[in-house]
C-alpha cells in the first residue's frame, strides 16, 4: 500500500507516493485527520533548518496500529484519535546510553532528538506518519477535530506558564497578531493576566476582541520604534518577524521578562545594549505541556476555531500553503478524506 505525502523540494511542495512508515516497537502508525499550516511550516520552504522532508507538525490523527506491544495496550489506543509530541527522544529509537537531557527529564532537547515535520522526521503533510506511543495524547470526545488539530500550537503556548511565574504579572503585552499570538493570549489571559495584543492588521485583532482580548493598533513599519510608548514587565515577542525583536525590547520595563516566541530562516537585526543596561530577563520559548493545552480545549477556556480561515484537501496542500501566505490569512487546514 502507498500514502499520498508531500515533501519539500528546492522551496516548493511536491505531491509524493511512497509506502507506509515501518513501525519500530513501542511506535504507532497514524492516520492523519486533519493537519494545520503555521509559519514554521512557509519557513521551511525558504530554507529553516534545511529539511527536505515531508512537513507539518500541527495535526490530529487515529491510531491504526502499534507494533511490540501487549493485546490490552492496542485496544486501549487503537481507534483513538490523538494528539502527538512533536520531539522525538533518543530513547525511542532504542539509542544507548541515553543522553544528558533525558537523563534530567528535557527530552524536548534531546541531544540526538528528531522533530516531525521540522528535523529528521516526515511530518503530517501527508496521509500517515509514526510517532512512538509516548508521544501521543488521546483527544477527549467533546474536543473536535478543529480543536485538537491546535493542540500543539496551544501547547507552545502554554509553555510561557511553566517558564514565567505569570501571578508575578498583572499584565502582560503580546507583540504580535498572528496564529500563535492568539493562543499565547488566549492562554495568559484564562490564567488571569490582563492581556493586551499589539498587531498590524485589523481584521486579526477583530478576532482577538471578540475572545475577549483587549489589543492595540500599530501602524507602519515595526522598526520605528517610536510607534509605541507603553513599557510592561512582560512582553511576548510572537511576531514571526525579524523587526519584531527590536520593538518587543522597546516595550520591556527596566527589571522586566522578554519572552522570544518568533522562529524564522535567517537573522534578526538586535542591538544588545537594551538587554544589558536595563537588565531584561530574556527568556526563549518553544514547545509545550499537551496536557495543559488539551484541559483549556477540554474546559471551553481557549476556542481556537474562529481563528480557521479555511480548509483544504490533502492533495491540495500546495494550494493550501500557497493561501495560507496571503495577507489577512490565518490558521489554513489540510483535511485527509
Amino acid at each position: 500500500m502507498k500514502m499520498l505525502s508531500f515533501v519539500v523540494r528546492g522551496k516548493k511542495l511536491a505531491e509524493v507516493r511512497k509506502p507506509l512508515p515501518k513501525l519500530q516497537p513501542g511506535w504507532a502508525l497514524l492516520r492523519v485527520r486533519l493537519a494545520g499550516i503555521c509559519n514554521t511550516d512557509v519557513e521551511i520552504l525558504r530554507g529553516y533548518h534545511g529539511f527536505r522532508g515531508t512537513p507539518g507538525h500541527e495535526f490530529v490523527g487515529e491510531v491504526v496500529d502499534i507494533a511490540g506491544v501487549s493485546t490490552a495496550a492496542k485496544k486501549r489506543w487503537v481507534g483513538k484519535r490523538v494528539a502527538g509530541e512533536i520531539n522525538v527522544a533518543c530513547a525511542a529509537y532504542g539509542l544507548r546510553p541515553v543522553c544528558d537531557f533525558c537523563k534530567r527529564g528535557l527530552k524536548t532537547h534531546c541531544a540526538r532528538r528528531t522533530v516531525v515535520g521540522i528535523v529528521a522526521h516526515d511530518g503530517a503533510f501527508a496521509e500517515y506518519l509514526t510517532l512512538p506511543l509516548e508521544n501521543l495524547h488521546i483527544v477527549p470526545p467533546n474536543v473536535s477535530d478543529e480543536k485538537a488539530v491546535f493542540v500543539e500550537p496551544l501547547a507552545a503556548a502554554c509553555q510561557i506558564l511553566d517558564q514565567v511565574s505569570i501571578r508575578a504579572f498583572s499584565s502582560a503585552a503580546v507583540l504580535g497578531d498572528g496564529k500563535l499570538a492568539q493562543l499565547i493570549a488566549m492562554v495568559l489571559q484564562a490564567a488571569g493576566t490582563r492581556v493586551i495584543l499589539y498587531g498590524k492588521h485589523a481584521n486579526k485583532l477583530a478576532l482577538a476582541r471578540s475572545a475577549g482580548v483587549a489589543t492595540k493598533r500599530v501602524r507602519g513599519d515595526a522598526t520605528d520604534l517610536t510607534l509605541v510608548s507603553e513599557t510592561y514587565r512582560l512582553v511576548v515577542e510572537a511576531t514571526g518577524s525579524p523587526t519584531g525583536l527590536a520593538l518587543a525590547q522597546r516595550m520591556t520595563e527596566p527589571r522586566g521578562t522578554l519572552v522570544l516566541k518568533s522562529t524564522f530562516d535567517g537573522a534578526a537585526p538586535v542591538e544588545t545594549w537594551p538587554i544589558v543596561v536595563k537588565e531584561i530577563t530574556v527568556v526563549g520559548s518553544r514547545c509545550g505541556p499537551f496536557a495543559k493545552a488539551i484541559a483549556l480545549l477540554r474546559s471551553g477556556q481557549a476556542d481556537p476555531v474562529p481563528l480557521i480561515s479555511r480548509t483544504f484537501r490533502l492533495k491540495d496542500a500546495s494550494a493550501a500553503l500557497a493561501h495560507a501566505q496571503k495577507r489577512g490569512v490565518m490558521k489554513v487546514l489540510l483535511r485527509n478524506s
